[in-house]
């Protein structure tokens, strides 16, 4: 491991202990003639989010390695974001796309990934199976393409309404409360399934996120969110990297063997061709 990496690598794993998950509904349920009320109630802020911009505290563990970092996101509809990454005040990677092209700047080895595809260079880069659109839908705790139809209802309390790639779960407390989203559970292109959980809500938009997947040993994550900005209006250029001169070429392969957030030494380098 170069010094570089072990200097990284220090400043982002740490030992942390997550709070338990919120305890979901569980069988049947019944059915409900018509939940779009509920639904509606419940994600009005988020759907009216287009842009979004936070600084974004992340702990956890991904592939069992725990982690510390902090994220600078922007995020724009339909499925435009960057991502910066920091590790004790130091840069790790930059990471920009717009629709199906990507770029990562894995800025303390000076590598560069060009041109892939953003869902799988999201998820080598964190550890979590995001798109950019996924993405910016879980940090605002909303809703893809609900099926309102099939919805069930469980008590007075809960709603669980299928989703594109799973299912969210609505809740209200006490009773007479408004509906809002608290979870929803997604799933990968493998099948595997993983879990958002909203706590902490300011106008409608979650400040504290949590992601864990169904294998806790993939990801266990929690996001909190500050200096949030929503529909400001982001500039094409934010979703571009500089890429330095000197930089030299790295694989999705060679990326994905970096571990989350670039936390291993990167593999031998190829020289870039001049």
């Amino acid at each position: 491991m170069t010094r570089a990496a072990a200097v990284a690598l220090a400043a982002i794993v740490t030992s942390s202990c997550a709070a338990s998950l919120m305890t979901l509904p569980q069988g049947a349920g019944v059915a409900v003639a018509d939940a779009r009320t509920a639904l509606a109630e419940s994600t009005v802020a988020c759907h009216g989010v287009t842009t979004i911009t936070a600084e974004i505290a992340v702990s956890g563990s991904v592939n069992g390695q725990r982690l510390r970092a902090r994220l600078i996101a922007g995020l724009a509809p339909p499925d435009s974001a960057r991502l910066e990454a920091f590790a004790l005040g130091q840069p790790v990677f930059i990471f920009v796309a717009r629709g199906n092209d990507a770029t990562l700047l894995l800025q303390r080895n000076n590598r560069i990934v060009e041109h892939g595809p953003p869902d799988a260079m999201l998820e080598a880069a964190t550890g979590v199976p995001l798109d950019p659109a996924t993405l910016r839908t879980t940090l605002t705790g909303c809703t893809t393409v609900p099926d309102w139809r099939e919805a069930r209802q469980f008590g007075d309390d809960w709603l669980v309404v299928p989703d594109r790639d799973g299912q969210v779960y609505l809740r209200r407390s006490p009773h007479v409360a408004p509906w809002r989203l608290v979870a929803a559970i997604h799933r990968d292109g493998s099948g595997a399934e993983w879990q958002a959980e909203y706590r902490e809500v300011v106008s409608g938009v979650p400040r504290d996120v949590r992601l864990r997947s169904t294998d806790r040993k993939r990801f266990d994550l929690k996001l909190v969110l500050s200096q949030v900005e929503i529909n400001e209006p982001l500039a094409a250029a934010v979703f571009r990297v500089q890429i330095p001169p000197s930089a030299d070429p790295l694989t999705l392969d060679e990326l994905r063997e970096t571990g989350p957030l670039g936390s291993v030494a990167a593999p031998s380098r190829t020289p870039r061709s001049r």
